[in-house]
């Protein structure tokens, strides 16, 4: 299955629809604990470096040994592009139910008409800060070692 492209409020709509899907947040650690969807696990793309982002070099091998590959998973960022990529990198990794959330958590545009597109946040959809375990990218990194 191609990795399906969705809004914020279709995201939403997904998690409500089916308690089994994942939110993979995969902003930074310090953007997730500033906030984040309901429901979502951080397991950041790219870290903030000395000299900007830098890629997680343990990314691949986190989202193997803590997310099912027979689960949706909803992945978002803040605009839609990190998102992008890491369905890109999850689909090579045998995941097969992958919806990348255009407009992510801030606001972005619209793949195909490039309309803008107001994000979660924006829209008053549920936000969260919890950060404890099983959420948190410390408590899921641990799973990988």
């Amino acid at each position: 299955m191609p990795i399906q492209q969705i809004n914020p409020q279709e995201a939403k709509d997904l998690l409500d629809q089916d308690p089994e899907a994942i939110y993979v947040d995969v902003r930074s650690i310090p953007e997730f604990t500033a906030g984040h969807p309901i429901r979502a696990i951080n397991l950041p793309i790219m870290h903030k470096g000395a000299y900007g982002m830098e890629p997680n070099a343990d990314f691949q091998k986190v989202a193997v040994a803590v997310l099912p590959k027979d689960r949706k998973l909803i992945v978002g960022c803040l605009a839609g592009g990190r998102s992008q990529k890491a369905c890109d990198i999850l689909a090579q990794r045998g995941f097969t139910q992958l919806y990348n959330v255009y407009g992510g958590f801030g606001g972005g545009r619209n793949p195909e008409t490039g309309e803008p597109q107001p994000g979660w946040k924006d829209l008053g959809l549920p936000v969260s800060d919890e950060n404890g375990e099983g959420v948190s990218y410390a408590s899921l990194a641990v799973k990988a070692k």
